[in-house]
């Protein structure tokens, strides 16, 4: 399957995830300061979340590259 309508895809779900989630959110039966504080932590979460998964791709891929490397450079040799 083609890379990009695979990212394409799963871009979409997350926007529709957001978009439920912010949905929920607004209908809530929480009080608008109690709203707001959730919809705060939810996003530093998201954040949080975030990072942590770009570390762990970039540490994938790190480790990826120096296998191939190392493998090239057995061939060479």
């Amino acid at each position: 399957m083609n890379m990009k309508k695979v990212l394409y895809g799963l871009g979409m779900v997350a926007a529709g995830a957001g978009i439920g989630a912010v949905t929920a959110l607004l209908y809530a039966p929480q009080s608008g300061k109690e709203t707001r504080k959730l919809i705060s932590r939810k996003a530093e979460d998201s954040v949080d979340y975030v990072t942590e998964r770009g570390r762990d791709i970039r540490k994938q891929a790190e480790e990826a590259f120096e296998k191939g490397r190392e493998f090239a450079i057995k061939l060479v040799a």
